[in-house]
Parts: C-alpha cells; sequence; structure tokens
C-alpha cells in the first residue's frame, strides 16, 4: 500500500455530482491491418490483462482513513475483475459520429466507483458511418480519474494498449499477482497519528522530496494567474457547469497548419492553433449574439526547459494569452496572437513540438492525461473565487509514426477533458500521423449545439486556408491592436438544466 500526495487527494476531495476529476482518452482503430483483418473483444481483453503489471495503478483501489484523518491510501483489489472494467459495447445504426460522441460524453460524464479501481475501458463497435475513417473501425475509451495518474511514469498508459508494429508477438500469459490484504481500521488511524505527529519534520526537508510536473505548474500558475490579474469579459462558459457534457472534434492536415503560419511572419504551428480556436469561437459567441467587444482569453499548459538547465527535464507550465477575438481580419488576428505568444516569457522557455514528441516517448495519452490533470488542479484551485480564463487549450503533439493494438492501426487519438464551474470550455488538441484533431469539453447547458461550434472551427479554419491563394493573399499587420481596458461583462445567466435524456436530440 501506498499514500496518496496532497495534491492526488485533492482531486478525491474535490469531485462533485456536477464536476468530477476524469479524463477520458479516446482512440479509434482501423482493424484491416490486424491478421485476418479484425480484432476480436477477448483478445483485447487477454491483452490488456497480460500488461496489467505495467500499470499497478490499475489494480489498486482508494481506502480513505475514518473522518478523513489523513490523505488515503492505494490498497490493492482483492476482488479485482478485469471484465468489469474492460466492456464491450455497439453505437445503434447508423453508428455516425454524431452517436459516437453522445454516447463518449455519456461515458465520461458518470463518475467512477471509488470502492474499485479508478479506471474503466469501452471497446465500441458500430462506427460505420463515419466520414474520413475506414469501415468496420472500433473503439477504445480509457476513462480514468486523475487521482490514478502519475505524470512520471512517462508512456506506462500508452504501452498498456500499444505496440510499435502490426506483426508484435501474441501477449503473453498474465504474470501471476497475489492482492496484500487491506489495512485494519486501527491500523489506518495508528498510521495517520503518526502522520501527524511527524508533519514538522516531513516539512522541513522539502528537498526530500522529488518535485513533480504538478508543482513545478503550480508555481507557474501563481506568478501568471494570481501575481498578474487580468481582466476579461465572462462569457457563458464561465459560470456553474451542469452534471452533462458534450464533446465533438474536427481533424486537420498537419501540413495545412504549416502553410497558414506564413500568413504572419514568425508564427507557429501553436499560433495557427491558437487562431483556429479563436475564429471559431468568435463566430460562435457572434451567432449567438454574445460576442464581448474585448478580446477572450485562453489558459493554456506549456512543456518548458528548466531555467538556466538546458540539460534539465522538461516541465509543464502555465500561460494565459489573448485570443484576439476582437479583432475582425484572421489575418490580423494572427499576427496578433504571434505578439502576444513571442512577448511571453513563459512561451519563449516552450520546448518546440519536435522535442515535446521525443520527450513524450511516443505517449501521447500519457500528454494528454499529464495536461489534463493540471487543468484540473488549477480549476480546482481558482474556479471557487475567480475564473481561471474564459476557455483552456491543452495542445499536445504526438508521434507521427503509428500505433498498433493487436496488429489494428491507431488512426485517431484525443481526449475528453474535464471541465468545473469557472471553466466550461476546454479545447484539446493533439497530432498524430501529420494529422491534428482540434476537440473540444463543455457542459451541455452551455453548449446545447455542439455541432456549431465544430462547424465554427472548421470555418475559421478554411477561413485561413483559402487565404493561402495567391489571388488572395494579404499582408499581415505589423502591429497588434491594443487591449481593450474596459471592465468584464456580467455573466450569462444559465439555462434551465436538462435532463440527460433529451441530450442526442440537439445533436
Amino acid at each position: 500500500m501506498r499514500q496518496l500526495s496532497e495534491h492526488d487527494a485533492a482531486y478525491i476531495y474535490s469531485d462533485s455530482a456536477h464536476a468530477n476529476s476524469n479524463v477520458t482518452l479516446l482512440h479509434i482503430y482501423d482493424q484491416s491491418t490486424a491478421p485476418g483483418g479484425m480484432v476480436r473483444f477477448k483478445q483485447i481483453l487477454a491483452h490488456v490483462e497480460s500488461r496489467l503489471d505495467r500499470l499497478p495503478v490499475f489494480r489498486q483501489k482508494i481506502l480513505r482513513v475514518p473522518l478523513d484523518l489523513d490523505y488515503p491510501w492505494w490498497i490493492e483489489d482483492e476482488s479485482f475483475d478485469i471484465e468489469y472494467h474492460v466492456r464491450h459495447i455497439a453505437l445503434p445504426k447508423p453508428g455516425d459520429w454524431r452517436q459516437f460522441c453522445i454516447q463518449a460524453s455519456r461515458i465520461h460524464a458518470r463518475p467512477l466507483d471509488l470502492q474499485r479501481p479508478l479506471w474503466e475501458m469501452y471497446v465500441i463497435e458500430g462506427l460505420d458511418s463515419f466520414l474520413d475513417l475506414p469501415v468496420g473501425s472500433f473503439a477504445v475509451l480509457l476513462k480514468i480519474h486523475h487521482a490514478a495518474i502519475d505524470v512520471t511514469q512517462g508512456n506506462a498508459i500508452t504501452t498498456v494498449l500499444h505496440d510499435l508494429a502490426p506483426d508484435a508477438p501474441p501477449s503473453a500469459p498474465p504474470v501471476p499477482w497475489f492482492p496484500e490484504s487491506a489495512p485494519g481500521t486501527v491500523g489506518l488511524l495508528a498510521r495517520a497519528g503518526f502522520n501527524v505527529a511527524t508533519f514538522p519534520l516531513r516539512m522541513a526537508q522539502p528537498l526530500a522530496r522529488s518535485w513533480t510536473t504538478l508543482k513545478s505548474a503550480a508555481s507557474t500558475l501563481v506568478g501568471e494567474f494570481l501575481g498578474r490579474p487580468q481582466e476579461f469579459p465572462v462569457t457563458r462558459f464561465n459560470s456553474v457547469v451542469s452534471p452533462h457534457r458534450v464533446f465533438d472534434t474536427r481533424r486537420f492536415a498537419l501540413r495545412d497548419f504549416k502553410a497558414i503560419r506564413e500568413l504572419a511572419p514568425g508564427a507557429t504551428v501553436n499560433d495557427v492553433v491558437l487562431a483556429v480556436c479563436a475564429g471559431g469561437l468568435r463566430r460562435y459567441l457572434e451567432l449567438q449574439g454574445e460576442l464581448p467587444e474585448e478580446s477572450l482569453v485562453a489558459a493554456a499548459p506549456i512543456a518548458v526547459r528548466g531555467a538556466g538547465q538546458p540539460d534539465a527535464p522538461a516541465s509543464f507550465a502555465w500561460v494565459r494569452l489573448g485570443l484576439a477575438t476582437d479583432i475582425v481580419d484572421p489575418v490580423a488576428r494572427l499576427a496578433a496572437i504571434q505578439a502576444i505568444s513571442s512577448s511571453s516569457e513563459i512561451m519563449t522557455r516552450a520546448v518546440s513540438a519536435r522535442e515535446l514528441i521525443e520527450l513524450a516517448e511516443q505517449a501521447p495519452s500519457a500528454a494528454i492525461a499529464a495536461t489534463s490533470k493540471m487543468l484540473r488542479s488549477a480549476s480546482a484551485l481558482l474556479g471557487d473565487w475567480a475564473p481561471l480564463a474564459n476557455c483552456a487549450i491543452a495542445n499536445v503533439p504526438g508521434p507521427q509514426m503509428p500505433l498498433y493494438l493487436q496488429g489494428a492501426r491507431l488512426s485517431y487519438v484525443s481526449a475528453i477533458m474535464p471541465i468545473s464551474d469557472g471553466m466550461g470550455l476546454v479545447f484539446s488538441v493533439t497530432s498524430y500521423s501529420e494529422t491534428i484533431v482540434i476537440s473540444f469539453t463543455a457542459c451541455y447547458e452551455q453548449l446545447p449545439d455542439p455541432e456549431l461550434l465544430a462547424r465554427c472551427l472548421r470555418d475559421s479554419f478554411k477561413e485561413y486556408l483559402a487565404l493561402l491563394r495567391p489571388a488572395t493573399r494579404r499582408k499581415p499587420h505589423a502591429t497588434a491592436p491594443k487591449a481593450s481596458r474596459r471592465k468584464p461583462v456580467a455573466a450569462v445567466p444559465p439555462t434551465p438544466r436538462r435532463k440527460a435524456v433529451v441530450r442526442g436530440a440537439v445533436h
């Protein structure tokens, strides 16, 4: 058994009826590359079971101390049942993208059972009407609690699922596992008393602890968000969230983003991502008659190098960036975002996309989980009294080499991110195999029409793509306009809560 850190314990304590600390990793596979052109559920079940020893937390559950006198403990689940955690479902016909997003959102919104290991995996078949994806594709959704994510484990989550070649050797038999017995109440209270008595000594030796990614992020969070408060308009996404979630996504060619960055000298692919998200958000709010005159602001987790330590491993930091949504001209908006990001001290220390891919050890799922965990931590810290930003945008570069599950090629990877009060919209941007995927997670009551925001993102991208034609190309503005100093506008009152059963009708 091992005890949760103060950060991981906070995720357990912060769970509420309308906002839990889950992240759902989405993977879609083309099974035509598998031996025989088919992957059966029992193969995936055996594959996961054979690799559970690589991620011990998958067989551990939470044991809370009576009266919460001390942080909870991880203990081995003596009744662990792999078939409870790995489940097999299928979409009803026609099996289109809209149905998949509804199903994935509902799975993500349901809280995990705290009496069992904090993860669930869904193998979803019936994806028969997906555009741009092969017929017969299947999806794997991995929902995991943030308390169970160890960002120092690198690619552990990904290696449980994937191989680097379609002809990987068959799964080995599971390693024999014998769970330890759980401690009794008296033992837990004795440990709690010892921890309380030795707390000053443990605090007097902070250097004995390893500083995790989250602690590094917390320090930048204080400087970036608390030390330099910034006014920004409040939108419908900065109010209390409901228990219901919506999710949608759009895929783009990475080469197009590389070409669009030439519209603004010095712009990066990350700047183009921000500009496309900003344009989509501007279009959506304008259609609702809710576009503020001031620019919206996004919070973004960025991988950075250690200051004065070029050989030190990268850590994650927070940065708050203006999205220039008050600028009508798309090229001027991109130039403004480039000027903002290039003037940020944190952004100047950012690790390049190529370096981040190498640091992630070909582990897009682990990188998504790490940034998602940071977002949930920051929202828990600031959400009770001040919105973190208008939205969050997590850009997670992934490997450009293909990954495989039982021979089936991974063709899509994204995530449903956590949202919380004051932060009801989060964009997850992933790149894999020369493709960029922009996804978003939102509260259903704040975004009852997710397909409209998805179309707005597509239209924003197409607007930039059209500007690449020689006849319509324009020179970017040299300087960005000054930010408005107006006070924040009043928050849009939330619409009445709807029952989950009506969610399918609006997609």
